[in-house]
């Protein structure tokens, strides 16, 4: 059998990561994989997890499985983190999953087989793994416009004009913030008016949250859950702590459903734990307990907070340093769009010919569309950069 397989297709991103370690050029850069990376080029683990294993390491008594759902107390954080007070509870219901990927993948198995829903709706552009996984989990993908002409920024009208369109009962995927991959978020008002729309045309929302804390901080990055929540359309939440604890490889995520009811999200729970049962039975533990350790304690939160806030700031920064350098080198390129971007990534404008030849002659890995990984930017990194990038203009 396997004799008559063709070689797959690497994938769009991951596959140029393969090849940035095979790079034997010693200023390779990479912006492709969206992992963040500090001032001297490195993904770091942060100091508050690092405490947080230790303190685990000191304290933990056994290495059973975790309940189909998860631990209780990562579960009961979450719903705190994500909705504070803002909404009961007793009608939110949580799983932890492995990271925002597998939190996807069984909210898309429940809205098909547990649901009947056919078909999902992505904004044009999303994130390029969206389409596999709900493909995979038997869901029809469909399109609504995000971004305007120049991909710079949203054309909110094309894109309320179209989700107003959608047959009830379809499903439309959002990114609750640092939009994959543009970089570009509704407002908190269009965010009213997109909770309307699913409401009066009963859409089912799934939303991608994967960078809470990289937009604006913790709570303004949440603040489009309370509108999605209260308008009383069916809402799905999955989120991912691999960006803002820094914790990848640990695969630590969850998919919160929030209902009109605790009977009805009692119901959703019960569905969901036999979704996760038929795919990878219970979560892994390790990662989910130092998020958990983390935020139970006030001094490690706290730290983790500022931790946060360093790196956002620096994304930021890089924003407004990349403007300015190229600004300095007097390229007729306007690329100012980028400051008023959100979280890891950017629309550079690069065409997929100009990308080519930034990866052939200089290096320089970015994603075929364009988009550049923000915070893979450094000092050390950017004039090379930047000339590069006049250089394929």
């Amino acid at each position: 059998m396997f004799e008559t397989l063709e070689m797959a297709p690497p994938d769009a991103i991951l596959g140029l990561a393969e090849a940035f370690r095979n790079d034997q050029n010693p200023d390779k850069i990479n912006l492709s994989v969206g992992v963040y990376k500090n001032s001297d080029g490195v993904t770091p683990i942060l100091e508050c997890v690092k405490a947080a294993e230790q303190k685990l390491l000191a304290e933990e008594t056994q290495k059973s499985y975790l309940a189909i759902d998860g631990s209780p107390l990562y579960t009961q954080q979450v719903k705190q983190l994500l909705f504070g007070d803002s909404i009961d509870l007793d009608r939110v219901a949580t799983v932890q999953a492995p990271g925002g990927t597998g939190a996807l993948r069984v909210a898309s198995e429940f809205l098909h087989k547990r649901a009947g829903l056919q078909r999902i709706w992505c904004s044009t552009p999303t994130w390029a793994n969206h389409v596999n996984i709900f493909q995979a989990a038997g869901l029809e993908v469909d399109w609504y416009p995000y971004l305007d002409d120049d991909r710079r920024g949203l054309d909110f009208a094309a894109m309320e004009a179209k989700l107003a369109e959608i047959p009830a009962g379809d499903i439309i995927c959002l990114h609750a913030c640092c939009h994959n991959p543009s970089g570009v978020d509704p407002s908190l008002e269009q965010w009213q008016r997109i909770a309307e729309i699913a409401q009066q045309q009963q859409l089912v929302v799934l939303l991608d949250f994967a960078y809470q804390g990289f937009g604006g901080g913790l709570q303004e990055d949440a603040a489009c859950l309370a509108p999605l929540a209260n308008s009383g359309c069916d809402l799905l939440i999955c989120n991912s702590f691999s960006k803002n604890f820094g914790l990848y490889s640990e695969r630590v995520g969850s998919l919160t459903m929030v209902a009109s009811s605790a009977d009805a999200a009692a119901a959703a729970l019960s569905h969901a734990k036999s979704t996760v049962r038929a795919n990878y039975s219970n979560p892994p533990k390790h990662g989910a307990a130092v998020v958990t350790t983390i935020l139970e304690d006030a001094q490690l939160r706290t730290q983790w907070e500022q931790e946060l806030t360093d790196m956002r700031q620096r994304i930021s920064d890089m924003r407004q340093r990349f403007v300015q350098v190229m600004q300095e080198k007097n390229d007729a390129h306007d690329f100012s769009a980028i400051t008023r971007q959100r979280g890891m990534f950017s629309f550079s404008g690069l065409s997929k010919l100009q990308v080519d030849r930034l990866r052939s002659d200089y290096s320089i890995y970015i994603v075929g569309s364009g988009r550049i990984n923000v915070a893979g930017i450094t000092e050390n990194n950017i004039e090379r950069l930047c000339d590069a990038i006049l250089e394929v203009l």
